[in-house]
């Protein structure tokens, strides 16, 4: 494999510059996702979106299954007697929910599912018997509906969150249930890792923790015009919903016992962070492993006679890569230039772009360009399989390299408010001394204009041997760093 020429990969002004207006772009371009649906908060999937879709589902199944989930599937409607029940739950939830309000027997009221703690455990307290049949681990993939005041934005911000992965965990006690809180975390950085996502692990703020958790931990990731997403999280829920649904368990020593539960989602806010992350102002790259596409053929030629040379090599290249497990792609169309297919597949993030002229093929040779740098590499067709293999590993690699970098630039301190005030106008994720006071907090973030997103849990959030004061509450000493940002 031979560098043939490097080159100067698309810059990433329009992207910050309006990361909204640049992401409707690259969804309506790219043939991914249509927002012209006309229910607000609702959109369609592509065909090519799909199948990206589909890749990462793939992923979180896999990664789910070898954990020892069990995947399910329940109904779209829960009662509302059983959305009610847990107090904490339906004061978070219930002004987001929509009612059916037609249909079904007289007088039954019904919600579309916001989220489905209160639709599982009733069916829970069936299954479970005895300590045996614990730990219950189940998941499963539908759309969830919310009732959205707000702005709603593609795939971030939905009234239908059609990939929404959530699961529930059931346990004996809440040891065994913490255990699981961490499995799900170790889960959520391996899908992320394969994503080239970089993320933050935070620890939620009790007056932002989900509705009806002890506590909620959450992953953020930062996004190039410096506000964050949370992209998942994880929910310890203790006793609270198993207590009001009477979900118990025969214990060996003849006792019944409450079981604990947990729960943890991820949705369709993953692939955005994805697409958006790794875009820039000719699309976007997308890591090979999930790639519809990952490595299209584009065959040059002027006129017949050149035609009649170059495909019969085009075909024994497309074949080669086909056998060796790439996902590849001819784009043999005859009424588009190579210069067109070349912007139209960069805009469609396949990671390599393999080039075949006459030239390349008195060669036995082909061109690879890797997405992410425009850097060309003439390669020999004995070596494809194994080259583009090697290329893939590089874009991801770069990719998620790049990712972290941006991330870890992005994320600093401040012991004062104006300070803090600063580094979130300039797009940071801002760390300032914090007491654990949860009206402290809330002073804290209202002050400085941004959003709290909890106590790190990836570094050490403690200030250590510091004499610092708490940022608004002077009297209070310091016991850790807050982190807030501006947040989508």
């Amino acid at each position: 494999m031979e560098l043939v020429r490097g080159a100067r990969p698309h810059g990433r002004d329009k992207l910050r510059s309006n990361l909204i207006e640049w992401f409707h772009w690259l969804l309506r371009e790219a043939e991914m996702y249509d927002v012209r649906y006309p229910v607000k908060g609702a959109y369609v999937w592509r065909p090519y979106g799909m199948k990206l879709r589909r890749n990462v589902e793939n992923l979180i199944r896999r990664l789910h299954d070898e954990a020892g989930h069990q995947e399910v599937l329940f109904p779209v409607f829960i009662p509302y007697e059983y959305f009610g029940k847990e107090s904490q739950h339906i004061r978070g939830f219930e002004r987001e929910v929509f009612w059916v309000s037609k249909g079904g027997e007289a007088g039954e009221r019904l919600v579309l599912r916001p989220t489905s703690e209160t639709a599982i455990m009733p069916m829970v307290k069936l299954w479970v018997q005895d300590y045996k049949d614990l730990p219950l681990k189940l998941y499963q993939i539908v759309s969830v509906f919310r009732a959205e005041t707000k702005m709603t934005h593609p795939m971030i911000r939905l009234r239908e969150i059609s990939m929404f992965k959530e699961a529930h965990t059931v346990h004996v006690n809440r040891e065994d249930a913490e255990r699981q809180v961490r499995e799900a975390v170790e889960i959520y950085k391996k899908i992320f890792d394969e994503m080239c996502l970089a993320y933050m692990v935070n620890k939620r703020p009790d007056w932002d923790k989900f509705a009806g958790a002890e506590y909620t931990i959450a992953f953020d990731t930062v996004l190039p015009d410096g506000r964050t997403l949370q992209i998942g999280t994880v929910h310890y829920l203790g006793t609270n919903f198993t207590e009001v649904f009477e979900v118990t368990y025969l214990d060996a020593d003849g006792s019944r016992k409450l079981a604990h539960t947990t729960s943890y989602g991820i949705s369709e806010r993953s692939i955005a962070a994805m697409l958006i992350t790794h875009g820039d102002d000719g699309g976007v790259t997308i890591p090979p492993k999930l790639a519809p596409i990952q490595a299209v053929v584009v065959p040059i030629y002027y006129g017949e006679e050149e035609l009649s040379v170059v495909m019969p090599f085009v075909r024994e290249v497309v074949n080669s890569l086909a056998s060796g497990g790439v996902r590849v792609y001819l784009d043999d169309r005859a009424d588009k230039t190579p210069g067109w297919k070349f912007y139209y597949w960069e805009l469609k993030g396949v990671p390599l772009r393999v080039e075949v002229g006459r030239r390349d093929v008195e060669k036995r040779q082909a061109v690879v360009t890797r997405r992410d740098t425009l850097e060309k590499y003439a390669v020999g067709l004995g070596n494809l399989v194994d080259a583009v293999r090697e290329l893939m590993r590089a874009v991801e690699e770069n990719l998620r390299k790049n990712a972290w970098e941006e991330l870890r630039r992005r994320v600093v301190k401040a012991e004062g408010v104006e300070a803090a005030k600063a580094a979130v106008r300039e797009g940071k994720v801002v760390e300032v001394p914090w007491s654990g006071d949860n009206e402290c907090g809330m002073k804290i973030q209202e002050l400085v204009g941004a959003d709290a997103l909890g106590v790190a849990m990836d570094a050490d959030a403690s200030v250590g041997g510091y004499d610092l004061r708490d940022l608004v509450c002077r009297d209070r000493r310091a016991e850790v760093w807050l982190r807030l940002s501006e947040r989508y």
